[in-house]
């Protein structure tokens, strides 16, 4: 199969006198080829795809939010990820569609670009760069408490608290890892989610038994709505971060084999099986110790869990999980936010040095160390809920222009919109999507949505400022 480049010339040049790379020569099921060369070779198959976006989904709804959702919302908080997973559905089939026409590296960036405007897809270029980062931050935070809990648990005591230091560590080493090569960091990723698929569907098979008087007595439910409505909405805000995987899987489209293929299954694939699993668990917490006591327990209190289930191997087990599925989240995110970062640069709205190739691992190793040097600075708040909803703030942003990109590309129908997989529904999916995506922001946190807000409109004034006389292929 081979994929036609939009082919609307591009014109204009940024402020340092570069202009918009040309489209590649060809989008092949092997590569991306531009002048002959390889551009970016396609590496990562089904079963990568899927576990980039189960993967980078799976850690934090299962590891970090239980505790933080169940203290907000109560046992309401498994209908919070419902909502989330559907909203997620709900952009992820109009994503499909968009990523078959264009499978490039810069998903979301390079769609909503492609088929708004140079403008828009700036802003949301820059605002998916620094919503990666602040959600890469978040996972590392959180694989900093799960450490730290290890510590605890082999009664290690340290005077000072390794939840920082630890992320740092790991945001600097797993960005090394990637410039190593992206075939290197899809491997781990598809070792690291098979064990987490196997360890946590007989946990949760464990406790749903537990839950229903299989083992022991049983539960007695608690009041469904005990926090209220209102709750219900914005934890599912809050804990909408833990469907941001299945757009990294767009992100790096560019190196998706058989892309007409893999990537709506892939997409759709992992927002359903991770939905599943996100409710299972809430269940299960929640049936466990009830949702005050859960939500004491903060960021670790599937350990608890575990522990009130299975006693210290129980706790061991889902303490080494819960490593691995942090560890995978951010693993996946670095790789997406360099890839953005890598799609802006070649679209001269970035210095065109970040999209530079390493001729020996054939990975963008500067737009991976402009990823990886602010994620790391970020680590350092600490802050897991706010870092969680920025970047929830920003992503849904760009689900929502990404649905209405769908709609005027349908509209417009130009002759390089090619998609092998089209949403069913149409239009009434897409335009469902995104309202359902702005309006959840509707829901967050003042703060938030402020800090999200200054880092759109700081975007936009880089982008009138070194880029402003730039307009892109497909551009309107």
């Amino acid at each position: 199969m081979v994929d036609q480049p939009v082919d609307v010339d591009a014109v204009g040049e940024n402020i340092a006198g570069e202009a918009p790379a040309d489209e590649p020569e060809a989008v092949t099921d092997d590569a991306v080829v531009h002048d002959d060369n390889v551009e970016l070779e396609r590496t990562i198959g089904l079963v990568g795809g899927l576990a980039i976006g189960i993967g980078t989904m799976i850690g934090a709804g299962i590891f970090v939010f239980p505790g933080l959702a169940a203290a907000n919302a109560g046992l309401a908080a498994t209908l919070s990820f419902a909502i989330g997973g559907l909203i997620a559905l709900l952009v992820a089939l109009p994503t499909s569609e968009l990523a078959t026409a264009m499978p490039r590296s810069g998903g979301g960036y390079y769609f909503i670009s492609r088929g708004m405007g140079t403008a828009y897809g700036a802003i949301v270029g820059l605002g998916l760069w620094l919503g990666l980062m602040f959600a890469s931050a978040f996972y590392l935070v959180g694989l900093g408490h799960y450490a730290s809990a290890v510590f605890a648990e082999l009664s290690i005591a340290l005077p000072f608290s390794p939840v920082i230091g630890i992320g740092l560590l790991f945001g600097a080493a797993l960005t090394a890892l990637s410039i190593g090569g992206t075939e290197n960091t899809a491997k781990i990723q598809n070792v690291v989610v098979g064990i987490l698929l196997v360890v946590l569907t007989g946990f949760l098979s464990y406790g749903v038994l537990d839950a229903v008087g299989v083992f022991g007595g049983g539960t007695v439910p608690e009041q469904f709505f005990s926090r209220g409505y209102f709750p219900v909405l914005t934890t599912a805000a809050l804990v909408f971060t833990s469907y941001l995987g299945f757009a990294q899987v767009a992100t790096v489209a560019g190196e998706i084999k058989q892309p007409g293929r893999n990537l709506p299954l892939a997409m759709v694939g992992s927002v359903l099986i991770v939905t599943v699993f996100y409710v299972v668990t809430i269940f299960v917490a929640t049936s466990a110790f009830g949702a005050e006591r859960l939500g004491e327990f903060g960021e670790t209190a599937m350990v608890e869990v575990a522990r009130d289930f299975l006693g210290l191997p129980g706790a061991v087990a889902i303490l080494g999980a819960g490593l691995l599925a942090t560890f995978s989240s951010a693993n996946a995110s670095i790789l997406s936010a360099s890839r953005a970062v890598y799609a802006l640069s070649r679209d001269a709205l970035l210095p065109r040095k970040a999209s530079e190739i390493n001729l020996r691992y054939g990975t963008p190793h500067v737009a991976l160390l402009s990823a990886g040097g602010p994620i790391l600075v970020l680590v350092a708040t600490g802050r897991v809920e706010l870092l969680a909803e920025v970047a929830s703030f920003l992503h849904l942003i760009m689900y929502g222009l990404m649905c209405i990109a769908l709609l005027v590309l349908r509209r417009r129908n130009p002759e390089w919109y090619s998609p092998s997989y089209r949403v069913p529904g149409y239009p009434v999916v897409p335009a469902v999507g995104a309202l359902a995506s702005f309006g959840l922001i509707v829901f967050m946190q003042p703060a938030s949505i402020a800090i999200g807000v200054v880092v759109m409109l700081v975007s936009y004034l880089w982008y009138r400022y070194y880029a402003g006389d730039v307009t892109l292929k497909g551009d309107i």
